[in-house]
């Protein structure tokens, strides 16, 4: 395959040899080869419906592109730096493979409205892989949700026990986190399924084409309203940037609570050997790096959304060449994405709870002073007198080293004359949850609710 540039007509010297290396991009972009044949074959039926090419020219280069995406496929095309990119390495091999009717392929487009296509494809097809993995993990949840529905354990805020909760309500609250992610990912594929091809350059073309057609032959709902938006806006990577940015998170903060729960002053979970790593000089180590890296590689996702409005920012219209910095980002953020979910699904079936140091762990820390206010104000004491009771029964518990539940009727009604012997139903912790029945509440009947309500979403 000849390296000729197909753009040097203009030019008498040749390209500096580093400046070719430093503005080559088919080491990265070669990953696009599927989509820019795809693209490249919808583009040839077209023109050759519009009498712009032959049919022997359009069967000619749809045979030759298809012999060229084996190539690819079995490993065997000679990537070229010196042809710049995967639009190029294609264009040189399918002209040295039909001869002639190569060359008329690039007729009424351009690289800028090929790109901006090639991309648009690529990402829609990974949104959908996400999606789906987003709904794997979602179903691990649940399964893990549903076996641990009764298991207490108690609730944070500012990582101080709260209120007594239960692991499958838990477990539902990352399922909404995710379920949004989805919905985000969904709504990010509906923005971005507009074809940019026919924009050509920048103004469109001169040739009679038919855009639409080409539009419905990859599946795209429309094309491009304008020639100057479709060919030199990012924006639908800048959107899924976004949404993984805020799915990573969402991992972050799962993985960060798989972190903390599994080690040894919590041992409220265990995770499978298989998703945790060892120590080369303390034996007894059992580090949960699968979560941990997870964790970290949510800051390279956000660094890869920074990189992408940092790289259009500034961009007047149309399209320049800062544009090829936007797939270094992209392709990895999808990569780290895609793996992550992958990893966490797999991850959190072999999860195993600790009933009993959760049970215990919620039994401390006054998990049930709401409950006791709770109880006063339905024995008719006004909110913000039960709050200042409850408050002063804490502080006595305190000082005995005692939890409420420990306190006899006689010490109880000390700071109530209102409390009876009824007190103590909401004063366990299983009474503590069960009371919470509505809803978004924790009550078990409850947690079993919402599980097959969000079995029958995603069925």
């Amino acid at each position: 395959m000849s390296d000729k540039k197909l753009w040097a007509g203009r030019f008498a010297e040749p390209t500096d040899a580093f400046v070719e290396a430093f503005t080559a991009s088919v080491e990265f972009d070669q990953r696009l080869a599927p989509y820019d044949v795809q693209g490249s074959i919808a583009h040839a039926t077209m023109l050759a419906k519009q009498g712009i090419l032959s049919d022997a020219e359009r069967d000619a280069i749809i045979a030759g592109l298809e012999r060229i995406m084996a190539q690819i496929e079995a490993g065997q095309f000679d990537w070229s730096i010196a042809l710049e990119d995967v639009h190029m390495n294609i264009e040189a091999a399918l002209t040295e493979d039909i001869g002639i009717a190569g060359k008329k392929l690039h007729t009424g487009r351009s690289r800028n409205d090929q790109v901006a296509t090639d991309v648009r494809l690529w990402l829609r097809d990974e949104l959908a892989t996400i999606g789906d993995a987003i709904r794997r993990l979602q179903h691990a949840l649940l399964d893990l949700a549903e076996r641990e529905t009764d298991t207490i354990l108690p609730g944070f805020t500012h990582l101080q026990t709260a209120q007594p909760i239960t692991f499958g309500h838990h477990m539902m609250a990352w399922f909404e986190m995710l379920d949004r992610d989805h919905e985000r990912m969904a709504d990010c594929a509906r923005r971005l399924n507009v074809m940019p091809l026919g924009a050509a350059a920048l103004a469109g073309t001169t040739y009679p084409i038919d855009r639409q057609l080409t539009a419905e032959l990859l599946g795209f709902e429309r094309p491009a309203e304008n020639s100057l938006d479709a060919v030199s806006d990012r924006d639908f990577a800048i959107e899924f940037a976004a949404a993984a940015s805020i799915l990573m998170m969402h991992l972050s903060r799962m993985s960060e609570e798989l972190i903390i729960w599994s080690s040894a002053q919590f041992h409220f979970i265990t995770l499978s050997d298989s998703f945790c790593t060892g120590s080369s000089i303390m034996p007894q180590k059992k580090n949960p790096d699968v979560p941990e890296l997870i964790r970290g590689k949510s800051g390279r996702v956000f660094g890869h959304l920074m990189a992408l409005l940092t790289l259009m920012k500034s961009q007047p219209l149309a399209y320049n060449k800062d544009n090829q910095e936007d797939k270094e980002p992209l392709f990895d953020a999808v990569d780290n994405v895609k793996g992550s979910l992958k990893v966490f699904a797999d991850m959190m079936p072999a999860v195993t709870c600790n009933a009993d140091a959760m049970r215990d762990a919620a039994s401390k820390g006054f998990a049930t002073a709401t409950d006791l206010a709770d109880y006063l104000v339905r024995k008719g004491v006004p909110f913000r007198d039960a709050h200042e009771v409850v408050g002063k029964s804490v502080a006595y518990c305190v000082d005995k080293r005692c939890d409420l539940a420990d306190l006899s009727l006689e010490q109880l009604q000390g700071f109530s004359d209102v409390i009876d012997s009824d007190v103590f139903d909401c004063l366990t912790l299983e009474g503590s949850v069960a009371a919470r029945d509505h809803i978004g509440g924790t009550a078990p009947a409850q947690v079993k609710a919402a599980i097959a309500r969000a079995r029958k979403k995603l069925a």
